[in-house]
């Protein structure tokens, strides 16, 4: 049993993060969507206050996901 537990934590223990050997800096808590062209940007990829504007129509991107809901942003 003792190679059974110590499988076991190993697996728990790698599947605790869900940055599996990336160094992190700063953590996303969200992204900006245009719901209009379905583009993307994270909430740490934006530079400056307030939501960019999309890329594609030059329309205000929209936050979607808070630090306290739940699922992933990506």
């Amino acid at each position: 049993m003792g190679v059974l537990n110590t499988v076991k934590a190993v697996l728990e223990a790698s599947s605790q993060s869900a940055n599996r050997g990336d160094e992190v800096t700063s953590e996303s808590k969200g992204a900006y969507w245009c719901h209009d062209c379905s583009e993307r940007i994270l909430d740490t990829d934006v530079e400056g206050e307030g939501p960019p504007t999309c890329p594609s129509c030059g329309d205000e991107m929209a936050f979607e996901r808070s630090a306290g809901s739940t699922g992933c942003a990506c």
